[in-house]
């Protein structure tokens, strides 16, 4: 989407005119402080035995999976268990191998077996992209169009029906009684439940659906769920377990190279000069010179949220996964910086004056901000040429280069659209929502960072991928209708008490003559069709190989997340979220 709203403005050297209203906001500081420079100077490597003890464990699994029993049920749990234990990505190929031949012989299956096992086979095929057809919940209706009765009582089959739902999409609508049925009954049955592995994992359902989840995040909260269950595999959970601590030393590592202290900083240039050229290319340097804290957030961008840790826990939620550690940096320094530039535009001192200039050069893609930008903008804005120049070094390296220009492409039109919010703020301005939405979800940052997240991924992402990206997808805009309203939602109450553009909120409050709470329920509508939309883009034939659906996917969970309930855990990352992110990046789970 191009928009076209940088305005002309004629200013000599340094001058701002009389009068611009500014505005200034007051982040609440960083809850986590330099807390993961400690993980730069532990050894993080695991000992020789346990990695000897991991793939011993692995090949175990393995065995599982490619040599069980003919039993559809038996092989459907099994694949269901460690997807959500988090260690799906070790078996890619002999998943795929397994749920193949059980789509194949699906129907089969489902005219046979019972709640659980027809609604969880409808699950983990929809959720691979297998387009199961809803019709084999036909059978549990009855002669007036109504679920059974005979349903409530069978806990485990409603709650799996209950999971099920959430990968419905248009036109589904027994899917849509299915979740109100299940629903209403999970929630009258928990108070009575004797069981405490079902119970717990019917308040965690409620919550928080699978579909709905971070995989990392709900990966550490199953294995725990799932060491509950007396059936539980131990092989499995002793593989999930280790294999969770493994990843998370991984992650540790890298989000220590976000925070070096200045203390090392000469040192890593000394060592870097002194080990050759082989680490002196301009991605090593950028990696170990303590990229975060030569931004000076505190000092140079004060008007910026520090949340550097909260950003590399969001993308942990777009892929966790070790083969991408290349692209979980690249994209992790992308969305510090949009972070920066959204609040550069909305919530800085910033005039309108001077962000046209700092728009312009974007746009121009200059070596250098322009004379007339302060000093701040100036030191942001090279900041911004230097990491791109990072990142086209490297992708240079692997023949890859043109990615970087879509990512580049893809920043300046996420600028354009910054610039307009900023434009009708210094106006006074209240736009209707058709005028609104388009601007808002290229603001959202969605596009920029499904663009980067494809950047690292090695030889999935073709060319024609991105141009894909470019060709405004309707899983794309569907994310950014999620990514935009959630936001507003959550977030337009103290946005406006800081001085804001005015969010989705008010403009459907004025165009419609509406109450905050009817926008609000006519945006969760939206927002759940959106979904739909995403659930409808990742069934086969899709239009890009799923890895790469799969991060759209996941980028709209993160959303869920951070937005949930109508609250903005980015911007003011209390208690819980602290308590989540040590969840996943600081304790370790004991083996």
């Amino acid at each position: 989407m191009e928009i076209n709203s940088s305005p002309t403005l004629t200013l000599t050297h340094g001058q701002v005119p009389e009068g611009t209203p500014r505005r200034c906001a007051n982040f609440h500081p960083s809850v986590w402080g330099d807390y993961f420079l400690a993980y730069a100077s532990v050894a993080m490597e695991p000992d020789v035995k346990t990695e000897q003890r991991i793939e011993q464990l692995k090949e175990k699994v393995r065995e599982m999976i490619v040599t069980s029993a003919d039993k559809p049920l038996q092989k459907l749990s099994l694949i269901d268990a460690i997807q959500r234990l988090g260690v799906g990505y070790h078996f890619e190929t002999e998943i795929e191998t397994t749920l193949q031949h059980i789509y194949e012989t699906y129907h089969e299956m489902a005219n046979d077996e019972d709640l659980y096992t027809v609604a969880l086979s409808f699950r983990v095929l929809r959720q691979q992209g297998y387009p199961i057809s809803c019709d084999v919940f036909n059978k549990l209706k009855d002669n007036e169009g109504k679920f059974k009765e005979s349903l409530i009582g069978d806990m485990r089959g409603l709650l799996s029906l209950y999971e099920a739902t959430y990968l419905s999409v248009h036109q589904e609508e027994i899917l849509d009684e299915a979740l109100e049925f299940t629903t209403t009954h999970l929630k009258s049955a928990l108070p009575n439940l004797s069981n405490d592995a079902i119970a717990a994992q019917v308040v965690h359902a409620l919550n928080q659906p699978i579909h709905k989840g971070l995989p990392r995040l709900e990966s550490r909260r199953y294995i725990s769920l799932y060491e509950q269950d007396d059936s539980h595999n131990k092989t499995l959970l002793a593989f999930a377990k280790l294999d969770f601590n493994l990843v998370q030393k991984l992650h540790q590592r890298e989000l220590s190279k976000f925070t070096r202290d200045a203390d090392n900083f000469q040192q890593q240039r000394s060592a870097i000069h002194e080990e050759g050229s082989a680490l002196s290319d301009p991605w090593r340097r950028e990696f170990r010179d303590r990229w975060w804290k030569d931004l000076d957030v505190a000092r140079k961008l004060p008007f910026a949220r520090d949340r550097v840790v909260e950003l590399f826990f969001w993308i942990l939620g777009v892929y966790y996964e070790p083969q991408y550690c290349l692209a979980i940096m690249i994209l992790s320094k992308v969305i510090a910086l949009i972070s920066i530039l959204d609040d550069m535009y909305d919530a800085s001192n910033a005039t309108i004056e001077e962000l046209v200039l700092f728009n312009d050069a974007i746009q121009r893609w200059e070596v250098n901000a322009p004379n007339q930008l302060p000093d701040y903008m100036k030191h942001f804005y090279q900041k911004i040429m230097d990491t791109y120049n990072a990142f086209d070094a490297e992708m240079t390296k692997q023949g890859r280069s043109y990615r970087v220009e879509y990512a580049k492409s893809a920043l300046k039109d996420m600028a354009r659209a910054y610039l307009a919010e900023a434009k009708w703020y210094h106006d006074g301005y209240v736009p209707t929502m058709e005028e609104y939405m388009p601007v808002g979800q290229a603001s959202s940052g969605v596009r920029s960072l499904v663009t980067v997240s494809f950047v690292g991924m090695g030889e999935l992402a073709t060319k024609s991928a991105f141009d894909w990206i470019r060709s405004d997808p309707l899983i794309v805009q569907a994310t950014e209708v999620i990514g935009r309203l959630m936001d507003d939602v959550a977030g337009h109450e103290s946005e406006q008490e800081r001085g804001h553009v005015a969010s989705a909120v008010e403009c459907y409050m004025k165009q419609y003559g509406a109450t905050r709470e009817e926008a609000v329920v006519e945006f969760q509508k939206q927002v759940t069709n959106a979904c739909k939309d995403i659930n409808s883009e990742c069934l086969r034939p899709t239009a890009v190989p799923m890895p790469l659906l799969v991060r759209v996917l996941n980028l709209a969970r993160t959303f869920h997340f951070v937005y949930k309930d109508g609250s903005d855990c980015y911007t003011i990352p209390g208690t819980k979220f602290k308590e989540i992110v040590t969840s996943v990046l600081v304790d370790s789970l004991p083996i």
